[in-house]
């Protein structure tokens, strides 16, 4: 087992970068499941890049996450590449593909350690998988500024391509925002080829909260916070308007 465990560590060490795998990193390979890349579905003209990069990166976050995780990142790649196609918008492929499947990696087990926000780990994690596979310091730049402001509402829709799909597709597969932007049949299509678990709600943010739970401060100020109120009674959100009236500068020190 100790063998088995060093060995598929140091698979993963090598393809994202030894700084970007946190120690407790998955041990084993998963398969991919449903053929994701080898054998991805085409839909409206949309597909998983046939690409070196997009295979290494599933197989990267693949090591790492279970089925519920990456089947969403799945999905979110395409709702991501649907909506774009759909808004004539000119994106990168291979670009949005690794946004999507990383996105969500800082959730992963091998983070049970850190105390940036989630959001932060899977962005440095793509950006070091990038830099590995030679990509450029902007590309590197735009897939992590996607992944971490995915959360943020408001900022994204704002900013290029790659990051305003990114949101917009995340919130689509967890909350159903743009739901009716997508026919009955690219739903099904997809949901067919990636399924999503009738628990699949309480699936994710159980996974949000073993996540979460040991950095309960990077949730402040953002929807996630709502996640941790919600599965621990314990839990109280930070009041902005408290810390203001309650201030160094209001006591006068």
């Amino acid at each position: 087992m100790k063998l088995r465990t060093t060995l598929a560590r140091a698979v993963l060490a090598l393809v994202v970068g030894s700084a970007s795998v946190p120690k407790g990193q998955a041990e084993t390979a998963k398969p991919d499941p449903a053929g994701a890349v080898s054998n991805p579905i085409e839909l409206s003209g949309v597909t998983v890049p046939d690409s070196k990069l997009a295979r290494d990166a599933a197989q990267v976050v693949r090591q790492a996450e279970g089925d519920l995780l990456f089947q969403h990142s799945m999905r979110v790649y395409y709702w991501a590449a649907l909506a774009g196609r759909r808004k004539g918008l000119a994106f990168d492929p291979e670009l949005l593909f690794v946004a999507a499947i990383f996105h969500d990696y800082g959730l992963t087990d091998g983070y049970g350690e850190s105390h940036l926000r989630y959001e932060v780990d899977g962005a440095n994690a793509a950006r070091a998988f990038l830099q590995n596979e030679g990509i450029s310091e902007a590309d590197r730049q735009n897939v992590w500024l996607a992944i971490a402001l995915h959360t943020t509402n408001g900022i994204s829709p704002h900013l290029y391509p790659i990051a305003a799909l990114l949101a917009e597709a995340a919130n689509m597969d967890l909350v159903g925002a743009g739901f009716d932007d997508f026919t009955a049949e690219q739903r099904s299509a997809v949901e067919a080829a990636y399924p999503r678990p009738p628990q699949f709600a309480e699936g994710f943010l159980q996974a949000l909260y073993d996540s979460l739970k040991h950095r309960p401060e990077t949730t402040q100020g953002t929807g996630l916070a709502d996640v941790l109120a919600y599965k621990d009674p314990n839990f109280r959100r930070r009041d902005f308007s408290s810390l203001m009236r309650n201030s160094r500068w209001v006591a006068g020190q």
